[in-house]
């Protein structure tokens, strides 16, 4: 994730909807991948002072301020690329779902960042409503049967089905969330890893399924066509294969091949996120510049894929070497404990080698 810079010189982020020097307006151009400042003109409309052109703010940013993204005046939408993905959103009568559906979208705006970034296909329900791209954000419902004790009325469960990922928005409320975490017995659970992850799943179907690649997957993540309901029984009865560490990058991913593609897949936008930030920071370890993991060439080079993939990783290592560092020095949990092995390497290099591909195509 880059930061960007207003026209009064002052670096702006991603998440930021006002320049805190200045004061402007700012919004994110998702066409142009840009978050810029806004001045208003003689005629009342925002212009924005990276191309010039004019918009409008969303609706969920001018009403309800959880989103930062704009509208071409030229559209006739009321809602930006990211909330027209919105097919359910939380409950707003209920008082805390304003600040848990924030946090949510701005975890799926940053997906949807690196998404764009890397040239991955994105296709509305609009667009295609059996199959494509749609988010619906809900949460466990409850009743009092006992006095002021609440009871679970119905479970949310975040996933994915057809193109429609759920995320349960108790998971973007921290005390929930790491609660979770350790009833089950994680090293890693954030809300942007859910979204990564589950976006997996959508691009499995988008990138795999019926393409030229599915045998290569098979022979290196397993047959999908495994039992899944048998195998996540399995899986939370017996608990991860006792040898994960050595062919799975996580042990969560053990229990069926298609949550080995996700969340293989859900790590490689990790790296991508993480090191294109240290690349905008001019991070370097040990006078080594960390290099822009985005992959720039369209022409689908053998030689070019296989050795941005190796600088990729090796950029990565080098670099959650010193995350961890600090974060001990803090006092806190490692920013990624996990440990690649070269079964997982391998796995990894073919998310990188479809997500090349992709682009080319696109």
């Amino acid at each position: 994730m880059k930061t960007f810079t207003c026209q009064c010189g002052n670096t702006l982020h991603f998440a930021n909807s006002r320049c805190v020097s200045c004061g402007l307006i700012l919004g994110f151009i998702p066409e142009d991948t840009q978050l810029s400042a806004f001045t208003t003109n003689q005629y009342g409309n925002l212009q924005a002072s990276s191309n010039g052109l004019l918009y409008r703010q969303c609706k969920n940013y001018s009403q309800y301020d959880v989103c930062n993204w704009m509208v071409s005046v030229d559209e006739s939408e009321d809602y930006c690329g990211s909330c027209r993905l919105n097919e359910t959103i939380p409950n707003l009568d209920e008082s805390d779902n304003l600040t848990l559906w924030f946090r949510v979208e701005q975890a799926k705006r940053r997906l949807l960042y690196t998404l764009l970034k890397l040239g991955l296909p994105i296709q509305s329900r609009r667009q295609n409503p059996n199959g494509g791209l749609g988010f619906s954000f809900l949460k466990d419902q409850t009743q009092d049967q006992y006095g002021n004790e609440l009871t679970i009325k119905s479970f949310v469960t975040t996933g994915h089905a057809n193109g429609l990922i759920t995320i349960n928005i108790n998971e973007a409320d921290h005390g929930t969330r790491v609660d979770m975490r350790e009833k089950m017995n994680e090293r890693y659970r954030t809300l942007l890893g859910h979204f990564r992850h589950e976006s997996g799943h959508y691009y499995w179907d988008r990138l795999i399924a019926n393409s030229d690649r599915l045998e290569e997957f098979r022979k290196l993540f397993g047959d999908e066509r495994l039992d899944y309901v048998g195998a996540m029984q399995s899986y939370y009865k017996n608990g991860p294969n006792p040898n994960w560490q050595n062919v799975w990058i996580s042990a969560y991913a053990s229990m069926h091949p298609w949550e080995d593609w996700a969340e293989t897949w859900a790590h490689y936008l990790h790296m991508i996120d993480t090191l294109e930030t240290a690349n905008d920071y001019d991070f370097s370890v040990s006078g080594n510049m960390l290099a822009n993991p985005i992959p720039m060439e369209t022409n689908n080079d053998q030689v070019y894929t296989a050795s941005s993939f190796t600088h990729l990783f090796n950029d990565w290592c080098q670099l959650t070497k010193v995350l961890n560092a600090l974060n001990r020095s803090m006092g806190l949990d490692d920013a990624y404990p996990f440990v690649i092995s070269i079964s997982a390497l391998d796995k990894l290099r073919f998310v990188h080698e479809l997500v090349i591909d992709a682009k080319s195509s696109a």
